[in-house]
């Protein structure tokens, strides 16, 4: 054979070889294990401290101080099972707790605003926060909460601020801020950089919680960045830490079914999950997989579910975001009717965003121009909006931004999830 010819055909061969390796990058045996619990231990654990402390304070009501033991147990389950009442418990526990403290205890101040984010009542969380920081107790941990609740409302100023006041590129709870202000203007190289130093941060502290948050917060990153085989092995170290961790296991059902595109074993992952765990987010990606599988009344009655869940009033506007997409997609004015209360209680491109798609969607691209134009473009770089951005400008006849943001969605397919990603090839 012509030793030319020879070569191409080995490059060919190399080549073909090395993309059906990369495609398929999870292995059902590296988390079966994980998937087959059939108790979840931090729930136990969090159950038996409720216990503990909730039978002290009946049998001294006086030592308040257990309030905010009951509040941390609550706060655990909500965590390990997804259950809204378990985070309203808390609240309630910490509101009494500041009620007695006459909301002068820089900590529980703290502690309820750590709740109220929870929540996204970041609005409610910054009025406590500011108490906090007159009160002056721990002023390093309020003003880093204070930066978080800043970037959730849009006060971008006010929380760059706040960053470079607690500015300690040795400190854990630094970097990761300092990660998340690079996302934010776009420089996701920096972003992982300084995520990765807060990691080590985290090994090297042997605390398993920074370690656990760190891993999956890094496997995300990692995600956006396409290296999906760094995400991957990120939520299998967080797993490694804890077994029960439902969102790495529903990280590596995202990579299951965006990347490798098989709706099959992200659906037994996510029936595995929610054996345990329950919350809506979960029947949307059902509902997301169903309609890639082009199985429209399966995805119907998963939406369904979806709105019955959240008719339960203790989630308050924490579904807004995705209830406002769906409805939009059904060109209803209530998606228009719950984006303007997502701006009212965070008011960031983001929020003006999902205003201007429920515009878009109920057949007025005009008025989805002019709020796309004054409060999204140029202020964030996520893929979905970037998309929505590319669909409205079109619709306006823009073509030219149309085909500079269509060449940046083309590398963003994984985000995006196959369905979104399918329709970018239109644009």
């Amino acid at each position: 054979m012509n030793t030319k010819l020879y070569m191409l055909l080995l490059v060919i061969i190399t080549a073909t070889s090395c993309s059906e390796n990369t495609k398929n990058i999870t292995n059902p045996e590296d988390y079966n294990q994980f998937l087959s619990l059939k108790t979840n231990t931090e729930t136990l654990n969090a159950t038996s401290e409720y216990d503990f402390w909730s039978n002290k304070l009946e049998i001294a009501p006086n030592q308040i101080s257990y309030l905010s033991q009951i509040a941390g147990a609550e706060s655990r389950l909500f965590k390990s099972t997804g259950s809204i009442s378990h985070l309203k418990n808390a609240e309630h526990a910490l509101v009494t707790l500041n009620e007695k403290t006459q909301y002068k205890a820089a900590g529980y101040l703290r502690a309820l605003a750590r709740n109220y984010i929870s929540q996204h009542k970041f609005k409610s969380a910054l009025v406590l926060l500011n108490k906090a920081e007159e009160n002056g107790q721990n002023l390093d941990g309020t003003q880093k909460m204070l930066f978080d609740v800043h970037m959730e409302l849009g006060n971008y100023d006010l929380a760059k601020n706040y960053l470079e006041t607690v500015k300690d590129l040795n400190n854990f709870g630094y970097l990761i801020r300092l990660s998340k202000w690079s996302d934010h203007n776009g420089d996701l190289d920096s972003a992982i950089k300084y995520l990765e130093k807060a990691t080590a941060k985290a090994e090297s502290s042997k605390v398993d919680n920074l370690k656990e948050w760190s891993y999956t917060n890094l496997a995300d990153f990692y995600g956006h960045d396409g290296q999906i085989q760094q995400s991957y092995n990120h939520y299998l170290k967080a797993l490694a830490l804890n077994p029960n961790d439902a969102y790495a296991k529903k990280g590596i059902a995202w990579i299951v079914y965006s990347h490798e595109k098989n709706p099959t074993e992200a659906n037994r992952i996510l029936d595995a999950i929610t054996q345990l765990h329950n919350a809506p987010d979960y029947l949307l990606f059902k509902a997301e997989i169903a309609e890639f599988q082009n199985k429209e009344l399966i995805k119907n009655n998963y939406l369904k579910s979806y709105f019955l869940a959240i008719e339960d009033r203790d989630y308050g506007d924490m579904y807004n975001v995705y209830s406002s997409k769906i409805l939009a997609e059904s060109k209803s004015e209530k998606a228009i009717a719950l984006a303007k209360i997502e701006v009212e209680n965070r008011p960031t491109p983001l929020s003006y965003d999902l205003l201007a798609w429920s515009y878009f969607n109920n057949d007025n691209p005009t008025e989805a121009l002019k709020i796309a134009e004054q409060y999204v473009a140029g202020k964030t770089f996520e893929p979905e909006v970037q998309y929505h951005l590319a669909k409205i400008y079109k619709a306006n006849g823009k073509l030219k931004e149309v085909a500079m943001l269509k060449e940046d969605l083309l590398d963003s397919g994984y985000e995006l999830g196959p369905l979104t990603f399918k329709n970018v090839n239109n644009l």
